[in-house]
C-alpha cells in the first residue's frame, strides 16, 4: 500500500494523507478503530527536579505542546530527533533543564489527561508511564504511581538512581505502589549501562520480576557525555551478566539499531522498543529480531504519538498478526496489562 507514498510530510497533521489517519476538527484521529488495540510502552509526563511537584500532573490544558511542534515537517525515513529545527531544538534543551525546576514551559501540557486525549485519539488503549530519577531532588516514579493508580489505562514504571541510597528498598516501595517494570537512562542519570552499581539495580530487578526499559543508543542530539554513554556496546555486559533480568532496550539501539537487533537475537532476555526509530529501523527489526520480542512506543510527548504509529503501521501492511503482536500482544503480556473491553 505505502509504495506510491512519499514519507515525507509538511506537518503531523499531513500524515492524514496516509489511509490510518484522517482529519476531525483540526485533530490528527486513527481512522479505523480496528487497527488496534494498540499499547504505547514509552510516554513521559513531566518530568521535574528540585522543587516537588512543580508541574500538575492531572491538569489538562487546550492542547499538547510535543517537543517536536505538530507544525514542523516530518520525515518518516530518518530517525525522529533529525526532524527537530535548531530553534525547536533549544526550546526543548531550555525545557528539559531550567524548566524542570520551575512551573514554567511547555512541561505544564505533559500531564495524563493531555495524555489520555491523545491516547483517545489515537486508539491506543494503555500506556506505561517512564520516569527518571536522580539520587536527590526527584520523585517522579512516586508522582507517575500515584497518577497511574487512579486510572486503569495507564500503568507506570519505577525509577530509581544506581547512586541513590539503599536502591533495593526504593524498588521495593515502587513495586508496592504498582510499578510494572523500572526506567533507568543512561545518559540523563550519568552512569554507564554496565556500571558495577547499575548491574546491582538489575539484579534487584530480577529479583522482584520487574523488567528494566534502558534508553540504548545515541540519538545525535543529546550532549557528549549522554552520546558516549548511551552507545550500544556499553549494554553488552549488562545483559551478559544479568541472564535473569529482563531488559527492554528502547529505541532499539537508536542510530545504531543493526547493534540492538544482534543483542536481541543473541539474548532472550532482550526485547527492542521502536520509539523515535525510522521507517527503515522498524523495518529491519521487524525483519531481523525475533517478532515476540519488539513493542510500540512513541516517546510522548516529545513526539505525537500518530508518528511512530504510521512507521508501525506502514511496515506491517498485509502482515495482521505481526502487527497485533508489536502494537499490543507483546508489551501486555510482558507487563500483564489486560486486554480492553
Amino acid at each position: 500500500m505505502d509504495a506510491f507514498l512519499s514519507a515525507r510530510f509538511e506537518s503531523t497533521l499531513g500524515l492524514a494523507a496516509l489511509p490510518y489517519f484522517e482529519l476531525r476538527e483540526g485533530r490528527l484521529r486513527l481512522a479505523d478503530p480496528a487497527l488496534g488495540p494498540i499499547f504505547d510502552a514509552h510516554t513521559h509526563l513531566a518530568l521535574t527536579y528540585g522543587r516537588r511537584r512543580s508541574v500538575d500532573l492531572r491538569a489538562a490544558t487546550e492542547r499538547t505542546e510535543h517537543y517536536l511542534p505538530v507544525a514542523c515537517p516530518v520525515d518518516l525515513d530518518v530517525y525522529a530527533s533529525r526532524n527537530f529545527a535548531p530553534v525547536d531544538l533549544r526550546r526543548m534543551r531550555r525545557d528539559l533543564t531550567l524548566h524542570s525546576i520551575t512551573r514554567g514551559g511547555m512541561r505544564r501540557s505533559h500531564s495524563a489527561p493531555n495524555l489520555l486525549r491523545e491516547m483517545a485519539e489515537m486508539g491506543v488503549a494503555g500506556a506505561a508511564l517512564l520516569p527518571i530519577d536522580l539520587p536527590v531532588l526527584s520523585h517522579n516514579a512516586e508522582a507517575y504511581l500515584e497518577v497511574a493508580a487512579s486510572c486503569a489505562k495507564l500503568v507506570a514504571f519505577g525509577s530509581v538512581h544506581p547512586f541513590a541510597r539503599d536502591p533495593a528498598a526504593r524498588l521495593e516501595h515502587q513495586k508496592a505502589a504498582g510499578a510494572r517494570g523500572v526506567k533507568l537512562h543512561p545518559a540523563v542519570q550519568l552512569v554507564p549501562p554496565d556500571h558495577a552499581r547499575a548491574l546491582g539495580v538489575y539484579r534487584v530487578c530480577a529479583e522482584l520480576g520487574l523488567p528494566v526499559l534502558l534508553h540504548c543508543g545515541p540519538v545525535g542530539i543529546e550532549p557528549r557525555l549522554g552520546r558516549y554513554l548511551s552507545q550500544v556496546k556499553h549494554y553488552w555486559a549488562a545483559v551478559r551478566e544479568c541472564p535473569q533480568t529482563t531488559f527492554i532496550l528502547a529505541h532499539a539501539g537508536a542510530l545504531q539499531v543493526e547493534m540492538g537487533i544482534e543483542l536481541c537475537r543473541r539474548y532472550p532476555n532482550v526485547y527492542l522498543e521502536l520509539a523515535s526509530q525510522s521507517l527503515g529501523g522498524v523495518r529491519r527489526v521487524l525483519a531481523e529480531a525475533p517478532e515476540g520480542r519488539v513493542l510500540f512506543g512513541s516517546d510522548w510527548p516529545f513526539y505525537h504519538q500518530a508518528i511512530s504509529l504510521a512507521k508501525v503501521l506502514l511496515a506491517t501492511e498485509g502482515q495482521p498478526e505481526t502487527r497485533r503482536r508489536v502494537l499490543w500482544e507483546n508489551a501486555t503480556r510482558l507487563l500483564g496489562v489486560r486486554a480492553p473491553p
